[in-house]
């Protein structure tokens, strides 16, 4: 590609080099013809057309030099941006092969995708052993999912990371269409395996509260685009055995309604529990009432009792009593106790805007013209 890049450059400097010369001769030609024509005017004109011929020519030649010292300057440049860019691609080949050689090794390739999960779980606003538990050991002990996602309602998600990628990389590694052909069916294929393999495992069988199905996590868009190009019947056959298929992108739109969901759970949390609370005060409201009801009905009762026992004793004890005075033996005049005309306020009749009244004895002997509208009792 560099090599290729050159021989245009020196391509189009000759084509530069040559249009010049095709310029120049024109130039000339014209300027002889002219000379020509005027020739018969005299050998002094000639040499005024000569001199002129001679400044353009010198103006042509400095315009070449520019142009040269410019192809200088711009080729050295060139060379080194390509310089720069065959080492970065050489580091970019050696990396990307690298990579290639270490993601062959199970324990390597199941490392790398759970990282990428992890990721994708943080970026979707999840908390470590808060929203999500990494390498839950089941019951059995024998199965563990990578990832298990709580969800609203104590329900939870399996996440397994464990892509193969073996034929991938070796359909990336060869230049030759058939052979990466073949390589890209058998990834295809292994991903069925996985499918098979993730649907026999029936983590939901396990765990409490669990949809039956697994998240199959494909930690790039391109592992599952390679498949589905030669297998696009994969989504559906995973879906047939509960296992959905999930990329960085589909995943983290997952997780983040996920984290919605979160949030909304709480708020319904606490709205259920502020209609608890409300049913609650209601209820001792209700009681507190009825009890203040009671407590009215024996003031009541109470001030009956009170008005007839202070009748009687006026109209049998104190009647007798003041005749002591009559006969001289006191001087101390007999006090009549009053009777108590309040009653207390009936409570559906009580409003925030009533103000509480005390309770007070009436004298209707000694005031005779007092309101028979008397207040109230307020609890």
């Amino acid at each position: 590609m560099v090599s290729s890049m050159l021989v245009g450059m020196e391509m189009l400097m000759l084509f530069l080099v040559l249009l010049v010369g095709l310029s120049l001769g024109a130039v000339l030609g014209v300027l002889w013809v002219r000379s020509r024509e005027s020739h018969v005017q005299g050998i002094g004109q000639g040499m005024v057309d000569q001199a002129e011929v001679m400044q353009g020519l010198d103006r042509l030649q400095d315009t070449m030099r520019d142009l040269e010292h410019n192809r200088v300057a711009w080729q050295g440049q060139f060379s080194q941006q390509v310089n720069d860019i065959r080492h970065s691609t050489d580091t970019l080949r050696r990396e990307t092969q690298s990579l290639s050689t270490a993601l062959r090794k199970p324990q390597v390739r199941g490392r790398w995708g759970e990282l990428h999960l992890r990721r994708a779980v943080e970026l979707a606003g999840l908390v470590d052993r808060c929203d999500f538990s990494e390498q839950v050991r089941l019951d059995d002990g024998a199965r563990r999912p990578d990832l298990v996602v709580q969800l609203v309602g104590d329900r939870q998600v399996v996440v397994d990371a464990k892509v193969p990628l073996d034929a991938y990389l070796d359909a990336t590694s060869t230049d030759d269409e058939d052979e990466k052909a073949a390589h890209l069916r058998r990834h295809a294929q292994q991903l069925r395996t996985h499918v098979d393999g993730l649907s026999s495992k029936q983590y939901w069988r396990s765990l409490r509260e669990t949809p039956e199905f697994v998240v199959l996590f494909v930690p790039a868009e391109s592992f599952l685009a390679a498949a589905l190009e030669t297998d696009a019947s994969l989504i559906e056959y995973a879906a047939e055995r509960q296992v959905v298929l999930a990329t960085p992108t589909t995943l983290i739109a997952l997780l983040r309604t996920v984290a919605h969901g979160w949030t909304h759970e709480a708020l319904a949390e606490q709205a259920a529990e502020i209609h608890q609370l409300g049913r609650e005060l209601h209820e001792r409201l209700s009681g507190f009432g009825s009890h203040l009801d009671n407590v009215g009905r024996s003031l009541n009762a109470a001030v009956g009792h009170y008005n007839h026992a202070v009748g009687s004793l006026e109209a049998r004890v104190l009647v007798s009593a003041r005749r002591f005075n009559d006969l001289s033996v006191t001087d101390e005049r007999l006090a009549s106790p009053r009777q108590v005309e309040s009653t207390t306020r009936s409570l559906g009749r009580l409003t925030p805007a009533d103000g509480p009244v005390e309770l007070h004895p009436v004298d209707r002997r000694a005031a005779p013209d007092e309101d028979e509208d008397s207040p109230t009792l307020a609890l």
